[in-house]
């Protein structure tokens, strides 16, 4: 039934997106974060859903006449220049067989990143876009939540089979980096059940992570919490409220849960903690040796760890966004991913600046201010984990350089509104002068 009901949907909604392929940029962006199509067991399990709407709007977009704009900022000129350099390194890559998959997931999702930033361009498709995005992870946070709370955090929490998430560190980070998504949503929520449910997922999402048994997740959670109080107005409340929230959460969960947490400490004595540092430096070497191109996508198997690796028979994914992007896209693709979030945090900067002052841009000013903690949360948490094509963080992207668009007109309407009362006045007061002169030319 899961199957008909999804297929009859994600069917039925085509002719809607050739009528306005904004919609299908927000199913899309559905089905690539929630994986809709995994929680079903028939037909639907495998079946190419995000392909058929991405081809829809792909089409909808050459024939609608709704305003189309690809916005040229440093943020999308280092973007498009991050692709055009991963396209390089695949032509140089060390197996194209390992490599193709990769690449063709990568290069469909940052397809339709750039169709969100052509077809995207009203505040009300940037707070879509929050929605859809906190809506999908959350729904996998809320339940993870609740089967935390249900077995006491004896057993761990994983992710939909299939997707950047489903390993439970990976799905750790996704839920804690939409936390601060579902804050603005709860911001921006008038009604009073909504803003509890907003609230429940909130909670929800945190024990999930907790429930995750994610040291990386842990360490991004304390980044997150360290950047909350640190960038509150009222840090004595802020901290005695995390003070006692804090202890409260760690405290219900297990005995085991704790000492997974403070073997970070004994990481020597790890062997996962270990085979990371194995795949960190074999990343490394590989680096040093294809400076420019590193190894391409897909790089961890026997036979590279057996030539670049200190322990070759130690095979491990790169287990952080940075040594993934030095070991498959050398030391180019690190500074122009760097170089990419850089610019995206600055903006950020840029927007909470100019907005702090306008009422009408409170919504401006809430999302800027929790993207930069959800930034933190990938750039910290990211350092562990596998996720640097993860599609989320790119998304909020788009939404953040729209945003600044935004603001940018706003402001710019602001200040033209402001000078046009001037002008008549200093006409009529001119005018005025003539007509005395005239009336009394001595």
């Amino acid at each position: 039934m899961r199957d008909i009901i999804l297929a009859a949907f994600l069917f039925g909604s085509v002719p809607f997106i050739l009528w306005r392929p904004t919609i299908g940029v927000f199913l899309w962006l559905w089905v690539s974060v929630m994986s809709p199509h995994r929680l079903t067991w028939g037909f639907a399990y495998d079946y190419s859903f995000a392909q058929l709407i991405a081809i829809a709007t792909l089409v909808g977009m050459l024939f609608s006449r709704e305003p189309k704009r690809l916005p040229v900022t440093p943020v999308t000129v280092v973007l498009f220049l991050l692709i055009v350099w991963m396209n390089v390194t695949t032509l140089f890559c060390l197996d194209i067989d390992l490599s193709y998959s990769m690449w063709e997931r990568v290069m469909k999702i940052q397809l339709m990143i750039f169709v969100s930033l052509y077809l995207l361009h009203s505040k009300q498709h940037v707070q879509v876009l929050i929605w859809v995005v906190a809506g999908s992870v959350a729904s996998f946070g809320v339940k993870g939540g609740v089967f935390t709370l249900q077995g006491g955090g004896e057993d761990r929490v994983w992710g939909p089979t299939g997707s950047f998430i489903e390993e439970n560190n990976a799905l750790a980070l996704a839920t804690i980096m939409t936390i601060p998504l579902l804050y603005i949503l709860f911001r921006q929520a008038t009604k009073r059940w909504l803003r509890w449910s907003l609230l429940a997922a909130m909670v929800l999402c945190g024990f999930s992570a907790l429930g995750s048994y994610s040291r990386g997740a842990f360490v991004a959670i304390a980044a997150m919490i360290g950047v909350l109080w640190w960038k509150s107005r009222r840090k004595v409340v802020t901290g005695i409220v995390l003070a006692t929230l804090v202890p409260f959460a760690i405290a219900f969960m297990p005995e085991k849960w704790e000492e997974r947490m403070w073997s970070i400490q004994n990481y020597e004595q790890d062997t996962s903690a270990m085979g990371r540092i194995n795949a960190w430096m074999m990343a490394v070497n590989l680096a040093n040796d294809r400076p420019l191109v590193g190894g391409g996508f897909e790089i961890y198997n026997k036979r590279v760890f057996g030539r670049y690796a200190p322990d070759p028979d130690d095979v491990h994914a790169a287990h952080s966004i940075y040594f993934q992007m030095l070991g498959e896209h050398g030391y180019v693709g690190l500074m122009l991913f760097l170089l990419l979030w850089i610019l995206v945090w600055r903006d950020t900067w840029w927007v909470i600046k100019h907005s702090r002052s306008h009422s009408e841009l409170q919504w401006a000013l809430d999302l800027a201010r929790m993207t930069q903690m959800s930034l933190v949360g990938y750039a910290v948490g990211g350092a562990f984990l596998n996720l640097a094509y993860y599609d989320v963080p790119y998304n909020l992207l788009v939404a953040l350089v729209l945003t600044r668009i935004l603001v940018e007109k706003e402001i710019k309407s602001v200040a033209q509104m402001e000078e046009v009362p001037l002008r008549p006045q200093a006409n009529v007061g001119n005018a005025g002068k003539q007509e005395a002169i005239a009336k009394n030319p001595g």
